[in-house]
Order: structure tokens, then sequence, then C-alpha cells
């Protein structure tokens, strides 16, 4: 429910009722991850989705039931299913939902809305929800919210929530949705449980170096893409935002210089536009060895050969070298900064979902591979 965070808080401002259907498993080609969600309030207005319109409709039907008797609902939807055709998911894969009714009677409603408003700020939630467990803990509909500190409200029904919300956190520090089982004696309650967690995390960065013309291409794409994207460029009478109104911020500053003062993760992604020796071997000296999710230089081939006879005179390995990835984006022929923009979306797409780059129709196999 938290990737609809920004208009479910405007719902409950309203002092809306509504519903939720949150994907909690997938498998197979099922087209929507683990936490897509689709919400129908009393007035029969629909918002998300949770399979690209497989099954939306008998989802829709759920939602409503689920408002009209105050109980949550989890159903699975599949291929196998006798009904598989019936209700549209003729994908091959399975997809199974969980409803939870947000009337103004529910118990959870608190905890609910506030996981909303904190996710809708951009700052890092977990919700946690019981799938199945012992005696009162099934069923229930109870909602744990938790923070990245390990404080958290709500309920789940135990009497202690404190391990619950301990395992909800964990998955919270890894930005990761999905289940988690959570054996009795963590769960602390009689029996194991089977937790669906959902973390919202702040967006993945995306920083762009150099403020040329595909650099604004860029920065719609990784909008698109929902990174919180930074142009950084040295010279600030191109480094402006009215040229990059899309960007979240512009930066003026050496670009290794702001690299190595700026913060970074595992996520982050960087890519190198500048082509100019004088800018991006400093600054790849420095990129390439941070935990970044994926590092991407423009260029010519004869560039990119300069570039790395640049890089291991100043001492860069060529385990740090493969990772790389010059001339930056995929071959589908582009010429224009948006096509070219585009192909380096996919390329970073790829990179990070572990995809080949090649299509679709020369592969084999599953299209949705596991994350």
């Amino acid at each position: 429910m938290l990737d609809l965070a920004a208009e479910l808080s405007e719902w409950a401002a309203q002092g809306r009722e509504f519903a939720v259907a949150t994907v909690v498993s997938v498998s197979g080609s099922a087209p929507r991850p683990p936490g897509a969600a689709l919400a129908v309030d009393t007035g029969g207005e629909v918002i998300g989705s949770v399979s690209g319109g497989c099954v939306e409709g008998a989802v829709y039907e759920l939602c409503v039931q689920a408002l009209e008797d105050g109980a949550p609902v989890r159903e699975r939807f599949g291929y196998s299913d006798d009904d598989a055709f019936a209700v549209g998911l003729t994908c091959g894969g399975e997809v199974e939902v969980h409803v939870v009714p947000v009337r103004l009677d529910s118990p959870s409603r608190a905890a609910v809305l506030s996981a909303l408003a904190v996710a809708a700020r951009g700052e890092a939630v977990a919700v946690a929800r019981v799938l199945a467990g012992p005696g009162e803990l099934a069923g229930t509909g109870g909602v744990l919210t938790v923070r990245p500190d390990g404080s958290y409200e709500g309920s789940l029904a135990s009497g202690d929530d404190s391990g619950l919300a301990a395992q909800a956190r964990a998955y919270l520090d890894l930005g990761r949705t999905g289940l988690c089982e959570v054996p009795e004696s963590k769960a602390r309650c009689e029996g194991d449980v089977t937790l669906f967690v959902e973390s919202s995390v702040p967006p993945a960065r995306m920083i762009v170096f150099g403020a040329v013309d595909f650099a604004g291409a860029l920065v719609k794409v990784g909008k698109l893409l929902g990174f919180h994207v930074t142009l950084c460029d040295a010279r600030g009478v191109f480094a402006t935002p009215a040229r990059f109104p899309e960007a979240d911020e512009v930066v003026v500053e050496w670009p290794d210089r702001y690299l190595r003062s700026t913060t970074t993760d595992e996520r982050t992604v960087l890519c190198v536009l500048t082509h100019d020796a004088k800018f991006d071997v400093p600054l790849l000296e420095v990129a390439l060895r941070i935990p970044a999710a994926y590092v991407g230089a423009m260029g010519s081939r004869r560039t990119h050969d300069d570039r790395l006879e640049r890089l291991r005179e100043a001492g860069v390995t060529e385990a740090e070298l493969a990772r790389l990835n010059s001339p930056i984006g995929l071959d589908i022929g582009g010429r224009t900064p948006e096509e070219t923009a585009i192909s380096i979306g996919a390329e970073i797409v790829a990179s990070r979902r572990g995809g080949s780059g090649q299509p679709l129709r020369e592969g084999a196999g599953a299209i949705h591979r596991e994350a």
C-alpha cells in the first residue's frame, strides 16, 4: 500500500474509508511485484494496480467486500486455478493479494494512516501484517508501523509485538518488501508467524555529471524511473535550475569533489556525461571505488580507450575498471539526446535487475524474473 502513500494520504485527510489490496507474493510470470497495490473507496473510486489489468475486476470486488464487512481478505489468482481465464491471469504466473479495510472504525486505521503519512514525506517506514500465525494473530487485520529507529505503533494482537517489530525493522534496513517467516522463538508468541513486510525507503539517487544537452533528457528518464536526480557541473553558467527544471537539485561544484562529499550507497547510479578528461578521470577514480549500483561514462570508443589508460596510470585496478559501463548505454541505434537517454536508462534497469539487454523474442523462460 505504501506505493500509493501520497494518494491514500489525501483520501485519509478527506475522511474517506477505503480498502487496500496489496500483492504479497508472486510466482512465475506475474506482472506486478510484491508491494504493488490497488485501493477502492466507498464511492467506488479506484487507484493503483495489482496485475497490470489481469485480475483488477476480481480484486475490486474483494475490496468492496472488505469494506462492507470490515474483515481482511487473502486470495490467490493463478494460471493453475480453475477460474484463471475467468479472472484474466493467463500469463502463466500466480499472484496472491491481501486486502485490508481502512474504515473509520478499523482498529488499524491510525497505524496505517501514520505509515502512509511518513511514506508520503519520503521518509523510511515499514508496514507489517500477519498472514498466518497462531490463535488471535491470524486474520485479525492488525498492522504494525515500524520506523528505522525500531519504534513502532499499532498492534498485531499478540500482547508483545516487539519480536515481530524487530523482524520488520530488519526488512526495512534492507529496503526489502516480501514474506518473512518468523519462528516462534523470535516472534515471542505461541507459534510460528508469517509476516508480510512492506518497506518504503527514500528513492535511490541518480547523479548526472555534466550540464550537457544529453543530461536534460537523462534527468527526465531518471525521474521516470523513480530516482532522486542530482545534476552536477563545475560550470555555473550551464548548471542552472532553469536549464534542468526536472532535476531535484542542481549543484555547481567540481564533480570529483562533490562525489567525495555527498552521500551515496549501493543503490546509487552515477552517470558521467562530461567526456572531458580533466573532469571525468578524477571523478571516475572516486566513482569506481565507492559502493554504487551503476557507473557509466559517455564518450566514443577512442575516448573510452584513452580514459582507461589515464585511469590505469592513476592507479585504478582492472577489477575497479570492470565496473565501468562505457561507452554508456545499450545499442539501440539512438542519436538524439532523448534516444540516448532511453538507451542509458535501459542499461541501468538491466544492470540493477539482472537483465541481459537482448530482445525478449531471442530469449527463453519467464519474462518477469525474480528480484
